[in-house]
């Protein structure tokens, strides 16, 4: 159909990073051309055995339709992961819900909530920052207020910033540490001052905390350990588990906004399968393969930084998540600079994918750590 009717907000939208990546990689490899894929954040390491014996064991022998609100197993090996990791207490039954992978509660959390209040528009987000913020915010018929991050701002959406009329108009405020794509950490003081700002000028918080797990120093905090009231965290066993393609999260927090994402998610028929459920569980159970997939991305981190050193690059935030935020040469543009690397077979995200990311690329350590060596060999080839 010619001129088919549509919505307006997709002509309003970038397009999806992962559908151009993958186009441009499709066009490369037809070519011939061997490529180290470090664009999307979908790491090659193996799922651990024991979670893929989980599934496995949990497949029944009639299918049936799965329950929006998830397992009761699962509900709580998540709140006992949280109470582990960060110290907080949550009902299972009143304070989590699944999800089917984090991107699914990103961007369905501002629909859920959009018109209860008229005054409240607004949904803050930073700039550069996961795209499906703003694509959830106008689906949902909000306005997208982006919020620019930079090194001098440490990267940080300060509430103060935006003055108390745009306050009283937000209904949702993201924050994202450790962030995607820049790898920045927030330090707790600044998210006390986000808690405050919510209890204050009464938006909700929304703390996308996806790589919780995946860190270098310090275990980065959660919203939850500053406060529950008007804050909702999700999280994600995409990286923390290599579990991309199983589709498993979960959302906690303020049981009042918990009960209302609940009677939200009901309507999309979005839920994963119980056999999916029973491998999430074993996942959130276990602390151990974290533990063991953070010292890939140590190892694979510290090889890329070196290099960068000696090639005269420099990398702002990369102090958590699988991803690096790298400075384009003198004379480079993000796009420019990602173009000439992939004449050499390497794949990077220019920061612009992500929104105000003008002079960067984000490398997602992806690759194994043997083929990590073999493309910091074909970098080299590369002027800077």
């Amino acid at each position: 159909m010619k001129n088919a009717p549509h919505n307006p907000v997709l002509d309003a939208l970038q397009k999806n990073l992962m559908v151009a990546l993958d186009e441009r990689k499709q066009a490369l490899r037809a070519q011939g051309k061997r490529l180290f894929d470090f664009g999307l954040g979908d790491p090659k390491e193996p799922t651990p055995p024991f979670l893929r014996e989980a599934l496995r064991a949990a497949v029944p022998e009639v299918s049936q339709y799965p329950s929006a609100a998830g397992t009761p197993a699962l509900r709580r090996a998540c709140a006992g992961w949280v109470r582990r990791r960060f110290g907080v207490e949550l009902d299972p039954d009143r304070q989590i819900v699944p999800a089917t992978g984090a991107k699914e509660t990103i961007f369905h959390l501002p629909l859920a909530f959009a018109g209860g209040d008229p005054r409240r528009t607004k949904v803050v987000m930073p700039d550069p920052g996961y795209p499906t913020y703003e694509v959830g915010a106008r689906f949902a018929g909000l306005e997208p207020l982006k919020v620019p991050l930079t090194r001098e701002n440490r990267f940080l959406v300060e509430p103060a910033a935006l003055g108390p009329e745009v306050l009283s108009r937000t209904l949702v405020f993201w924050v994202s540490y450790p962030h995607n794509p820049t790898g920045a950490l927030a330090p707790r003081d600044y998210l006390e001052r986000v808690g405050r700002a919510a209890l204050e000028h009464g938006f909700i918080v929304a703390s996308d905390e996806c790589y919780a797990d995946l860190y270098f120093g310090a275990p980065p905090p959660s919203m939850l350990e500053v406060q529950v009231e008007n804050v909702v965290a999700i999280h994600s066993l995409s990286k923390r588990s290599g579990m991309t393609g199983y589709r498993s999260g979960f959302t906690a927090g303020d049981a009042d906004l918990v009960a209302i994402l609940k009677r939200a998610r009901s309507h999309p028929g979005v839920a994963s399968p119980d056999f999916v459920n029973a491998a999430a569980s074993a996942a959130w159970a276990d602390d151990a393969h974290p533990a063991e997939r953070r010292e890939i991305f140590r190892q694979k981190r510290d090889r890329f930084l070196a290099f960068f050193r000696e090639h005269g690059l420099a990398c702002d935030g990369s102090e958590a998540t699988l991803y690096l935020w790298v400075r384009v040469p003198a004379g480079h543009s993000a796009a420019s600079y990602a173009a000439a690397l992939l004449e050499e077979g390497i794949v990077v995200a220019p920061g612009t994918a992500f929104g105000a990311g003008e002079g960067y690329v984000r490398v997602a350590l992806v690759p194994a750590l043997a083929e990590c060596d073999e493309a910091i060999a074909a970098w080299r080839k590369v002027r800077t």
